[in-house]
């Protein structure tokens, strides 16, 4: 057992016995912790409560869904990396895979394309390469559409195509409190990507390139007199961005419309999704599919606590 998985079962057990002490009356506390207390009902039914209150592992993990709803093989890329598989690996078409990142890692995600590895792990890829490495370390070339995260009480999320675009990539929360939108897009820019900007392989726009990348100026990096929010303003080519992905970052301040906070949330990142296909994933151990939950509401809670009360 990890210690970051020790660290959350004993979260989990202090607050377990906290709820009760502090939710249970004296007469229920008594009853509670005289035999049959150890009966599996009176566990089941105390765990119910428990996870009623909606915390357990959330303030000490999150789950990350990844999913390629591509139709070809991507390879996801992740720093740090030590909870997602080392930072890379191939995830072939409609698969997925999940991970536990701890409260307090800071980070981001993005897919690579076209890569070609050898059994030891190194080699290169078309679009999104961190050297020539499948497990990174280290950011991706640019262009790369990037999913970034910071987990704290309050987590902070977003999709950014400042670097420039090349997947369509989305983020949902499942099960969070707070403002929780959907960052990201499902409309791929490069069909529509501006020519200057294009990269070509094979007769095909395989991604799309940033202003600031392409022409390096102050004003489409932000920087220089344009480097704070008043000077920096939308470009021609931004708004292009914004268009396919209006809650994606488009250029380095916009903020209003592209940062997202939620708390107590678990993620589900999906490169090329669908506005018509329901996306799952798992949160504390209830199915979320495209913000829906399956899970105990307190009205259900106390049904189950009545009917099972006469077996106590």
């Amino acid at each position: 057992m990890s210690t970051k998985s020790h660290a959350c079962i004993l979260t989990s057990y202090h607050i377990f016995f906290h709820f009760i002490v502090h939710n249970l009356s004296p007469t229920s506390l008594t009853m509670a912790i005289t035999p049959p207390f150890s009966s599996s009902l009176h566990v089941f039914l105390l765990w119910i409560l428990l996870l009623s209150s909606g915390h357990i592992l959330s303030d000490c993990a999150r789950v990350f869904t990844i999913i390629n709803d591509c139709d070809e093989t991507i390879w996801p890329a992740i720093t740090p990396g030590d909870s997602f598989g080392g930072g890379g690996y191939a995830l072939r078409a409609k698969e997925s895979k999940v991970h536990t990142a701890p409260v307090g890692w800071s980070g981001r995600i993005w897919g690579r394309t076209k890569c070609n590895f050898d059994s030891n792990g190194n080699g290169t890829c078309l679009t999104g390469r961190c050297g020539s490495s499948l497990q990174c370390s280290a950011s991706g070339a640019t262009p790369s559409t990037l999913a970034e995260f910071t987990l704290t009480t309050q987590d902070w999320y977003d999709v950014s195509l400042v670097d420039g675009f090349n997947l369509p990539m989305s983020v949902r929360p499942v099960n969070g409190k707070g403002n929780c939108s959907i960052a990201g897009c499902v409309g791929d820019l490069r069909q529509n990507c501006p020519p200057e900007l294009s990269i070509k392989a094979g007769g095909k726009v395989v991604a799309c390139r940033s202003a600031c990348d392409v022409f390096n100026t102050d004003e489409y990096c932000c920087r220089g007199v344009y480097g704070n929010p008043v000077t920096c303003q939308p470009t021609y080519y931004s708004k292009k961005f914004k268009s396919a992905c209006p809650t994606s970052y488009s250029y380095a301040y916009d903020d209003p419309t592209s940062i997202f906070t939620c708390s107590g949330a678990d993620y589900t990142i999906t490169f090329c999704a669908s506005k018509n296909r329901p996306q799952c994933s798992y949160h504390n151990n209830k199915l979320g599919c495209s913000g829906s939950t399956i899970g105990f509401s307190k009205n259900s809670v106390l049904a189950l606590m009545l009917l099972f009360l006469p077996l106590l």
